[in-house]
């Protein structure tokens, strides 16, 4: 089921019912398109998410952290302003369209109560946020549209709200009595009932229509599946292609897997939360993405052309022999000469052509195949050098890039610092207006009660592993594959405890969704980490290797 206006329906009345009679205590606007409004009702904070994104436009009350950004967005300012300490008077559902109406009140500047409105618009790309006035002006909306983009209404502060056009669909809720074009039960087919009834998607209306034909009549079908709406069982249903289906109550068309929620929001926060995180991190991470991936291909590119350099540096040897077996024949040369033969008693007295430089004498020739030999060989040294050098500043963006792609939207900023910190970033000038707070490793515990501790980005598994470690703990990391530091915090684990432990190695790693993953694991003293390396390069010792597949 699609967020349509039977849905939008039944998560009104359960808004309605929490947050009826309580206050906006603080609003945020962590994305362009998201708002949480900080709402205190019965003496507990909930956070409202109004998302009028073009794919997961949805209302819902969400448990996530939230990172504000350093500057508040002129809209989060204007509600701030305006809405910060209202009352909420009701939630409301404009007929059974996919529009929500906070109705509010507020004091204004000389004391007087007045009413204000926020509509939340969830329609695809075309959802909005809108605050209102008194006289239904628009003081603000999060998405501005002006008239030239719209013929039918402007979007715009000072702007008359007006509502989306409609067309002549029946409000289902107040039907009474069937659409006279509304085809006979025989030849009605899903897409007939979401043409005449307004805000029933189509697996709503497949539901419907099944019910119809069960009741043998299309109105009292309709009535039994309304009257569902009263007795709501959130569910999740996954069918035998993996499609993901949320519904305000099981429905029979749909066959699979089904999970049961408390509520609505529950609900779709278990729908939405990996799509969305993942829009999230692509929204605040894409700069991180770019600079990470742009310094990985210039790195990839170094280490190529340095393979080139030691490739073209084997020929070291050929100089040499030549320069040595031009000194043994010298007597035989001229100058003048552009090539000689002669026997390379290296090599069974097999002729070899050498070629010469005609303005040189012999001696000069044969010196001249020594100092390309020397040269080549002193470059030897250095390109090995800095082929180790890369390959460590490549592992470590690969694991700078692994840590982003699993990495909580609230978790970029420590990577951000940590690119800043390293160089790949510049310094912002602009001071932050508030200093983030850093994030603790992720904690986990086994089945056996031992904690486990899991690194969020490099600096902090440099911290976890060389400094907060006991030394007699079990240290974890896939197997040349980049990934978290994992600590098991005992000094003798259960094989239990060190396949746990292994299974989040593995899935906080670039294998996160592979089988068979390798994971080395040791004691946090075998971990040694190296001068001047990057932030969570070590070498360990004394290892062994355990093949899990990770818990997903």
């Amino acid at each position: 089921m699609s967020l349509d206006g039977l849905f939008t329906h039944a998560l009104v009345q359960e808004l309605n019912r929490q947050f009826q009679d309580s206050r906006i205590h603080k609003i945020q606007q962590p994305y362009d398109e998201e708002v949480i409004l900080t709402i205190r009702a019965n003496r507990k904070n909930y956070k409202l998410l109004l998302s009028v994104h073009s794919q997961f436009a949805r209302v819902q009350i969400t448990n996530e952290n939230y990172v504000n950004p350093d500057t508040p967005p002129n809209f989060c300012m204007v509600l701030r302003k305006f809405v910060e300490g209202n009352r909420i008077l009701s939630i409301q559902q404009y007929e059974n369209d996919r529009i929500i109406c906070f109705n509010l009140e507020r004091k204004n500047e000389i004391g007087d109560f007045e009413e204000q409105q926020i509509i939340i618009e969830l329609m695809g790309r075309h959802s909005n946020i809108f605050l209102l006035s008194a006289d239904n002006s628009i003081i603000d909306c999060i998405k501005h549209v002006p008239i030239y983009q719209n013929s039918f209404r402007t979007l715009l502060p000072g702007a008359q709200y007006q509502l989306p056009p409609q067309g002549n669909q029946v409000n289902p809720w107040k039907a009474s009595f069937l659409p006279n074009a509304l085809p006979s039960l025989d030849d009605l087919s899903a897409k007939d009932l979401q043409k005449y009834y307004m805000g029933i998607g189509r697996d709503s209306a497949k539901e419907i229509l099944s019910m119809m034909k069960g009741e043998n009549d299309r109105l009292r079908g309709l009535e039994a599946f309304l009257t569902r709406f009263d007795h709501l069982q959130p569910t999740l249903t996954i069918n035998d292609e993996g499609k993901t289906f949320f519904t305000p109550f099981p429905f029979q068309t749909l066959s699979g897997d089904k999970s049961t929620f408390p509520s609505l929001s529950d609900l779709l926060q278990a729908y939405f939360e990996t799509k969305a995180k993942q829009d999230h991190i692509k929204q605040v991470g894409s700069q991180l993405v770019t600079v990470v991936s742009r310094e990985i291909k210039k790195n990839k590119h170094k280490l190529n052309r340095l393979q080139d350099d030691l490739n073209k540096s084997q020929q070291a040897d050929a100089y040499q022999l030549r320069g040595e077996l031009l000194t043994t024949y010298l007597y035989q040369m001229t100058k003048g000469q552009s090539e000689i033969t002669v026997n390379n008693y290296y090599d069974d007295d097999k002729p070899l052509t050498i070629a010469l430089d005609p303005t040189l004498t012999p001696s000069q020739n044969a010196q001249h195949y020594f100092h390309k030999y020397n040269k080549l060989t002193d470059s030897i040294t250095h390109i090995h050098e800095q082929m180790a050098k890369t390959k460590a500043e490549l592992s470590y963006l690969e694991s700078v890039d692994t840590q982003i792609q699993l990495a909580e939207p609230q978790e970029l900023n420590e990577i951000k610092d940590e690119l800043i910190h390293e160089g790949y970033l510049k310094k912002q000038k602009q001071k932050r207006s508030h200093k983030n707070k850093r994030l603790k490793p992720r904690h986990f515990t086994t089945q056996s009660g031992t904690s486990i501790l899991v690194g969020r980005n490099n600096r902090q598994n440099d911290e976890l592993t060389m400094r907060k470690a006991n030394k007699n703990h079990y240290w974890f990391h896939t197997k040349d594959i980049p990934g978290s530091h994992v600590i098991l915090m005992t000094d003798n684990p259960s094989d239990e405890d060190i396949v746990e432990a292994a299974q989040l190695a593995a899935k906080y790693s670039k294998y996160a969704q592979s089988t068979n993953v390798p994971v080395d694991y040791t004691q946090v003293k075998d971990v040694k980490k190296p001068n001047g390396a990057k932030p969570g390069f070590v070498n360990y010792f004394n290892q062994q290797t355990v093949f899990v597949t990770p818990n997903r």
